[in-house]
């Protein structure tokens, strides 16, 4: 796989910014702590198991058509995707009712919630201040690809 990096930004109609970037092969390991945890009192730490995981094994199934993306932006608050959140976003998945999608509208990315009813597609945002995005015949949108982890910083 080329380790090349490639940013693309653009500004949608929410002004929601998204900056594409593919994953890159990498093994990224971390301690997995494995312990009882005693309801009594507390347990000396030295009875901490550590053992390795691997955060790409859990976060990308489909790593050829896996990408990580930046939110800036608010539309999708209320899903718990806030601005500065790390999306990664699968494009081998089909999206369903309800999955939230990067979705692209005459040329503009967005990531809303993908609402079918009665034949009737909608991109939901997740805040009311933002209205819904109804794409009407002639007009050029797809579903990118579906968001399977939202990534926070909580520092």
């Amino acid at each position: 796989m080329d380790n090349t990096v490639f940013i693309y930004s653009i500004l949608n109609a929410m002004k929601t910014y998204l900056d594409l970037i593919p994953l890159v092969e990498t093994s990224a390991s971390v301690g997995l702590i494995v312990c009882k945890t005693p309801a009594g009192f507390p347990s000396p730490a030295q009875d901490l198991a550590v053992n390795r995981i691997d955060i790409g094994e859990i976060l990308v199934k489909n790593p050829s058509s896996t990408f990580y993306l930046c939110v800036k932006g608010h539309s999708m608050k209320e899903a718990g995707i806030d601005d500065g959140d790390h999306l990664i976003v699968d494009r081998s998945l089909t999206a369903k009712h309800n999955s939230i999608v990067i979705a692209e509208i005459d040329g503009d990315v967005t990531v809303k919630r993908l609402h079918k009813k009665n034949g009737v597609i909608r991109l939901k945002a997740a805040n009311l201040t933002y209205p819904d995005i109804v794409p009407v015949p002639g007009q050029e949108w797809m579903i990118w690809g579906v968001v399977t982890h939202v990534i926070k910083d909580m520092l």
